[in-house]
């Protein structure tokens, strides 16, 4: 193809170079050398003049791509002033001059130095001019005149992307229309037939075809299957020069896919499932599987599942678990292997979405049989019945029978029973029940007025397997017994009017009563009121029976007086319609008030008759003035109990300062009084008051530090301390003193000097503290400690 081409290349070049001189000689031998007296005529009759122009010459051509070794002659720009002697001067300028173009000063030759390419320029606009050579003068105006660049095949094809994807139904019709490719050319449309494109197919036959002037690929067979094979590649060609040898070509790939549709209906892989269930299965416990495959993909794939016969479809069902694409086979009721063990079922397993053009292919379903097997399995007793609901009357002995329930081993083994009450649900323990038969039996007597339901629970259990029991529930009704008497069903309170004798009685009752009875109805109205028997003649009052459950109480005379008596009380006598009849006696209270002439009431409190006892105003005075008295008693006594204060420490000797505190511990100077907590190292036996002398010498033994001789009398400061601390520690009662006072400060001004013997033992000689004999009784208890060396070896 380069070899063509580099052979076509050259012919071009040849034909133009050869059409160009000739061209140019042509119309340099007709051509007049004046346009001199020419006009031509404008719009609306305006002559134009048209201006002399003394070029020969005319619009040029150059062919692109030209590598050879000289310069191309492009053309030539002649005067016809010139007369060949040299004194014109030909000038070029413009696009390219110099650079590209190049023109011969003296003959006008002009020549393209560089290799052109018409895809990056189509053209150049130059222009052109003759002026005297020696004084540059224009002997010609400037002329205009074009440079065009010939297009040669030198561009292939180019399509718009590398590869393409396209996607189609599988089983579609011979020459569904796919995808269009476009390639394009960079050669000049205009100009032979460079850019003149045809398309063809390279890859991809027999399953698809290519319009050859449109790019369109097309299906090519009939019933391509995506399920055989889904995708395709396809290799598309690209040639100008209309397809024709020497031609350039361009390629580009093509990916196409076929996609689904729903062709293909579902299949069972086999003709039987088995299965098993277990009968302690509780519903909706899942039993098994089954898949029915179909090729196609999405909604065409998707499969439902329905049991369409079998003597097991009410007690079982099958459900689509549609991310798997399987039918789920559950337990839709509990299965009992004593009963039956084996079930068969028919499944359908049909599509979702059925496309019409290919339901022709078949029915889009497919049937399978399971058959389900019941396995046995160890089930807890079964009461005969979901609940059971007993009677028992109130006040029944302890050991009455209630009822029974009843419960067996639905296995075939059929185990013993054993019968025990929940006893979350009997905390009184009202009941008691054999374990051997299951009767319910009192534990004591029952009150219907206090419960009237008692509700428990009563197991049952193998014997072999306790785990395996059941439950059910007893629901036990308390019978009622007319064992509560009828009572008042108020606090009744009856009112009569004080009145003369003479005054006729009132045939309206003092009060209307009824009673209450807490046994149930049939053993309660209707109720009977009267007067005790040993009263049925009362003098005063009466009961008259309204036979409806109420009665009223009505006076048998007149003339009561609050000062002979302002309260009655009335025994009343109710029984009851039970069998046997009950009865109390009730008592009504009736007060004899004041009235009005109209017998509203006024005041039923008794007047008094009799002056009531008063104190005089002699005896409040003297009542008044002993409290006085007491009172100035108790102030005094007070005042004087104030003033009258006991120390609470007795010191043995007079004590100057009033913040020396005795203890058993070296303290700093006279004016170390802020330095430490005294009660820290206060004495504890000076708590109760009590300060015991120690005019002995100490016990304490003096742990000297290295180097350093023990003091003579010297104290253990150390061990004293720890000891204090144990005490302190060892004592519930002592406050939480938890600390160490270093006594570094001496105090200033003091003729003693310092007092301690902790950094006294500087030598290894013994020190001598007979001074503190001549230093008065305050410094007595340490003379005797300490004392002199004498007395210290004398001591020991």
């Amino acid at each position: 193809m380069k070899e063509n081409y580099c052979l076509q290349a050259a012919l071009v070049c040849l034909g133009v170079l050869c059409h160009s001189q000739a061209f140019t000689a042509e119309r340099r031998g007709h051509l007049r050398p004046s346009f001199h007296g020419h006009h031509e005529k404008g719009k609306e009759g305006q002559v134009l003049q048209r201006s002399k122009r003394g070029w020969v010459w005319n619009q040029f051509f150059v062919i692109e791509e030209y590598t050879g070794p000289d310069p191309v002659l492009v053309g030539r720009l002649h005067s016809d002033i010139d007369s060949g002697d040299g004194n014109i001067k030909y000038i070029l300028s413009g696009e390219g001059a110099g650079t590209i173009f190049v023109i011969d000063d003296k003959s006008g030759n002009i020549h393209a130095t560089k290799t052109l390419d018409r895809e990056e320029r189509a053209q150049y606009t130059l222009m052109a001019q003759a002026v005297d050579r020696d004084t540059n003068r224009p002997l010609e105006p400037p002329s205009e005149f074009i440079v065009k660049v010939q297009d040669i095949n030198d561009n292939p094809p180019e399509f718009l992307h590398e590869t393409y994807h396209a996607n189609v139904p599988e089983r579609s019709n011979v020459g569904t229309s796919v995808i269009q490719v476009t390639a394009s050319d960079a050669d000049d449309p205009t100009y032979g037939n460079s850019a003149k494109l045809v398309y063809s197919i390279l890859e991809g036959q027999p399953y698809f075809s290519v319009e050859a002037q449109t790019g369109i690929i097309r299906t090519a067979l009939p019933n391509m299957d995506r399920e055989a094979k889904e995708e395709y590649h396809v290799v598309i060609q690209a040639k100008d020069m209309g397809g024709h040898m020497g031609g350039l070509s361009g390629t580009t790939k093509v990916t196409i896919t076929l996609t689904d549709v729903n062709d293909n209906p579902p299949k069972f892989p086999q003709s039987v499932y088995q299965m098993s269930v277990s009968e302690a299965a509780v519903p909706g416990e899942e039993v098994g599987r089954v898949k029915a495959k179909d090729p196609d993909i999405g909604e065409n794939g998707l499969v439902t599942y329905n049991i369409v016969d079998g003597d097991g479809m009410e007690l079982f069902e099958i459900t689509t678990d549609y991310e798997t694409q399987e039918g789920v086979v559950k337990l839709k009721k509990p299965v009992d292997f004593e009963t039956k063990r084996a079930y068969s079922l028919k499944v359908e397993a049909a599509n979702v979405h059925i496309d019409p053009k290919f339901i022709s292919n078949g029915p889009f379903k497919d049937t399978v049989t399971i058959k389900i097997a019941v396995e046995d399995a160890d089930e807890p007793p079964m009461f005969l019945a979901p609940s059971y609901i007993h009677e028992v009357q109130e006040n029944a002995a302890a050991g009455t029978v209630v009822g029974r329930v009843h419960a067996k081993d639905p296995d075939a083994a059929n185990s013993p029973i054993r019968y025990s009450i929940d006893r979350h649900t009997d905390l009184d323990r009202f009941f008691t029940i054999n374990p051997e038969d299951g009767f319910i039996k009192t534990t004591k007597p029952l009150d219907r007025e206090e419960t009237t339901w008692l509700n428990i629970s009563v197991f049952a259990a193998e014997i072999h397997n306790r785990h395996q029991e059941a439950k059910v529930p007893v629901a036990i009704k308390v019978l009622d017994v007319n064992d509560n008497a009828p009572r008042f069903a108020a606090p009744y309170e009856g009112f009569i009017c004080e009145s003369d004798q003479t005054k006729p009685l009132s045939n309206q009752p003092i009060v209307t009563i009824s009673a209450d009875d807490k046994d149930e109805t049939a053993n309660g109205p209707r109720f009977i009121f009267s007067l005790p028997p040993e009263i049925i003649h009362n003098p005063n009052f009466t009961v008259r029976d309204n036979r409806d459950n109420t009665a009223g109480v009505y006076a048998r005379r007149g003339g009561f007086s609050r000062q002979k008596q302002d309260l009655y009380l009335l025994p009343i006598v109710i029984s009851d319609g039970g069998i046997p009849p009950m009865s109390s006696t009730n008592t009504l209270s009736i007060k004899v008030c004041g009235c009005d002439v109209n017998g509203a009431l006024l005041s039923c409190n008794a007047e008094a008759y009799i002056l009531n006892a008063g104190l005089s105003t002699g005896a409040l005075i003297a009542i008044l003035a002993c409290i006085v008295i007491l009172l100035v008693i108790v102030v005094l006594f007070v005042t004087l109990r104030r003033q009258k204060k006991e120390p609470l420490i007795v010191f043995e000797e007079e004590d100057v300062r009033e913040n020396i505190i005795t203890y058993d511990d070296e303290g700093g100077g006279e004016e170390d009084t802020e330095a430490f907590d005294i009660a820290t190292l206060q004495n504890p036996d000076g708590i109760n008051g009590f300060i015991p002398r120690k005019d002995i010498k100490p016990e304490y033994q003096y742990m000297p530090r290295p180097g350093l001789r023990p003091a003579p009398n010297s104290v253990d400061v150390d061990e004293f301390i720890s000891t204090r601390i144990q005490e302190a520690d060892n004592d519930p009662t002592a406050p939480p003193y938890d600390s160490i006072q270093i006594y570094g400060y001496e105090g200033r001004g003091s003729v003693a000097g310092s007092l301690s013997s902790l950094e006294s033992a500087t030598t290894d000689s013994d020190l001598d503290y007979d001074y503190l004999q001549n230093w008065g009784p305050r410094f007595k208890k340490l003379a005797d400690l300490y004392g002199s060396k004498d007395t210290f070896d004398d001591d020991s």
